[in-house]
């Protein structure tokens, strides 16, 4: 009777479990959820603990068999990685979830939890949920090594100049820092005429030649050293070195064109003054302000080089100075500039003013000078000029004296400079006192400049008041528009820090 009782009360449809007695859903084990995973572990075989690799240096995780990725800590990139680490182990179950368990970003573990099913006794289907407890162990990738060791190195590019003035280098660095084409370099070398850039495959250093020709006129070579072979595999190790060269002319130079080049170019006068050098060579004629640019093949077919160096620059004081007007052309003339306006002006030397000898001479600076204002310039009539050029021309057709910018209180520039500029991080060696003063020539040259001004990233110095964009003397200054903030951001990262930087418009 008591049986009868008991039967009466089961819930219809249920079963009791043959290990325990409980009442449950009919299933084709005939036992409960909590006797079978007492009897079946079906996570057995998937391992609870993994290490994984992660380089400190360029905060990279490593891939088997030999790949080393970028991943964000919980990104799916990272996850995939992990699951990746017991592949062959869940190949026998069904994965039905992953996720990401928080941890403590320095703690050195990364945990997964994972929802697996799998098939059990005659049929039934069993669900577990477990956690893979991942161990972040600090190894440093082949190329992070490669790079401490400092010696290794698979491509180079020499990239030289031959001048006295490094102001087409400092322009370079700052192309290369806007477009970030150091971010692949091993190590960056200063030597006295050049840089050397150092590269671990000869792929990004293609890549960077390429920036080179884009962006300066210059040409280069080629040429591979083996370093060793296997005969076996038939595979071989080079080391590969490119030369690029320069064109030998920088901004503020004054040059004597072929005659042949100069008549491509408009008819312009031999004598022309170098206002700026960017992917060509921009030539100005103080004559007739008729300018032109000159690229790179160009210039190897038609060389030319600088008839005085930044050194032999004097100071002339302006005794007179009267504007142009009617400018006569000739026949096919080319274009005339309109940042420029034509003078004639009498000067002379801030060393001779004892004397009455003075120079007269036409220039592109007219809208600039004033009686009394101070200039720089080449005294061309006292100077040994050893080009084959100016020793063919008709000595009446050589100016006298060549005038190349204002000039203006470099100390006073110097001390209400409220802006500044990024540099490379590099190796010097062998390097010239003269330095400091060439950088500070390539600054007021940005200040004086817009159109060099917009290929560089000028940062505001925080540490300079700011003051109004002109001065007393009228010397020209980068208005706070044209700045930007530099911003740093740290942001921890497992087993080190990253650090980013972000720049905003001022």
């Amino acid at each position: 009777m008591e049986y009868m009782t008991e039967s009466t009360n089961r819930s219809p449809g249920h079963i009791l479990c043959c290990e325990c007695g409980v009442p449950i859903s009919p299933n084709p084990a005939n036992i409960c959820v909590a006797c079978l995973r007492s009897k079946v572990d079906i996570s057995q075989g998937i391992p609870k603990q993994v290490s994984i690799s992660f380089c400190k240096q360029c905060q990279r995780y490593f891939q088997p068999p030999g790949t080393w990725i970028q991943c964000a800590l919980e990104s799916r990139e990272l996850l995939a990685l992990c699951l990746n680490k017991i592949k062959a182990p869940l190949s026998k179950v069904r994965l039905v979830d992953a996720g990401f368990v928080w941890t403590e970003p320095h703690s050195k573990r990364l945990k997964v939890k994972l929802t697996i099913q799998k098939e059990v006794m005659n049929g039934a289907i069993l669900q577990q949920v477990f956690v893979v407890d991942y161990v972040v162990q600090c190894q440093m990738c082949g190329d992070c090594h490669r790079v401490e060791a400092k010696d290794f190195w698979k491509a180079v590019i020499q990239v030289r100049q031959k001048t006295l003035h490094k102001k087409t280098f400092y322009y370079l660095e700052q192309l290369i820092l806007k477009y970030g084409m150091h971010q692949n370099t091993l190590r960056i070398k200063e030597i006295h005429d050049g840089l050397d850039f150092y590269y671990s495959s000869k792929q990004h250093a293609q890549k960077m030649v390429e920036f080179l020709q884009c962006t300066v006129p210059c040409r280069y070579k080629a040429s591979q050293r083996l370093i060793s072979q296997d005969i076996h595999s038939n595979t071989y190790n080079y080391k590969s070195t490119f030369s690029v060269e320069i064109v030998p002319v920088c901004k503020d130079n004054v040059v004597c064109l072929s005659p042949k080049l100069a008549q491509s170019l408009g008819n312009m006068n031999q004598i022309c003054v170098c206002i700026r050098v960017t992917s060509a060579i921009h030539l100005i004629d103080p004559n007739t302000l008729q300018v032109a640019d000159v690229d790179g093949s160009t210039f190897w077919n038609h060389p030319f080089n600088s008839l005085c160096h930044p050194k032999q620059l004097e100071e002339f004081i302006v005794m007179d100075c009267s504007i142009v007007r009617d400018i006569k052309r000739g026949a096919g003339a080319g274009m005339i500039s309109k940042k420029h306006t034509l003078g004639e002006v009498w000067v002379q030397k801030t060393s001779e003013l004892n004397t009455d000898k003075q120079y007269f001479c036409r220039t592109h600076l007219g809208h600039l000078l004033n009686p009394g204002d101070l200039v720089l310039g080449f005294d061309l009539a006292n100077c040994n000029l050893n080009d084959e050029h100016v020793n063919k021309m008709n000595s009446d057709r050589v100016p006298d004296v060549v005038l190349i910018k204002k000039s203006y209180d470099r100390t006073k520039r110097q001390r209400r400079r409220n802006w500044k500029l990024k540099e490379l991080a590099r190796e010097r060696e062998n390097m010239d006192t003269d330095d400091e003063r060439q950088y500070q020539d390539f600054l007021e040259d940005l200040e004086e400049d817009e159109t060099i001004r917009k290929n560089v990233n000028i940062y505001r110095d925080s540490a300079i008041p700011v003051e109004s964009d002109t001065d007393d003397e009228g010397a020209p200054r980068i208005s706070l528009a044209e700045m930007l903030e530099d911003l740093h951001i740290s942001q921890d990262a497992t087993g080190g820090e990253e650090e980013f930087q972000r720049i905003q418009d001022g």
